[in-house]
């Protein structure tokens, strides 16, 4: 009976040790912030680890605690919490290691998308997150956000809409991310 339980809990820690990067990447981009990105992360992989027999078994696990992220971001918003994607002071924010090619990772541009995706609705920054950092296709970012596809099109658009009318992240592209 031990040896299940020792096996679901390496199969797990398995999972999250290989997952950690990305789903601290995903939390930080919802949530703005190092700690409150950690705690999201971390109250997710307790939530998971209580039923990752379940879980474990799934088709697609990641899909699944993508979408346990999601909605607890979500009731989190809901409580009215503020959240900031661009503090005052981001001394103590832990800078993303940016690819040499990789022109958005630079550190001013990185800025000026987390500033704008700070100004984005809540299901409008899901769906903009989902789709175009994550890569999901429309279904799973759907599934992950608990609505139809066709509100993840909605979204998304209003979203990409909006950040394009944004001057800083304007000039960005236009300029390859250099003034």
């Amino acid at each position: 009976m031990g040896d299940g339980k020792n096996a679901r809990s390496d199969e797990f820690q398995s999972f999250m040790v290989g997952r950690w990067p990305h789903l601290m990447r995903t939390a930080f981009l919802l949530t703005g912030e190092q700690h409150a990105a950690e705690d999201l992360v971390q109250s997710t992989l307790e939530r998971v680890y209580v039923s990752w027999r379940k879980v474990g078994a799934a088709d697609d696990p990641e899909a699944y605690v993508r979408r346990v992220m999601i909605n607890l971001h979500a009731r989190k918003h809901r409580k009215r919490l503020k959240e900031f994607l661009a503090p005052k002071d981001d001394s103590g924010l832990v800078r993303e290691v940016a690819d040499t090619g990789d022109r958005i990772a630079q550190a001013d541009d990185r800025g000026a998308l987390l500033k704008a995706l700070a100004q984005l609705p809540l299901r409008q920054r899901e769906a903009v997150v989902l789709r175009y950092w994550e890569d999901l296709t429309e279904t799973q970012a759907a599934e992950a956000m608990g609505c139809s596809v066709g509100t993840v099109k909605s979204n998304a658009a209003k979203g990409i809409a909006k950040l394009r009318a944004i001057p800083a992240l304007a000039e960005t592209v236009m300029y390859g991310g250099r003034k």
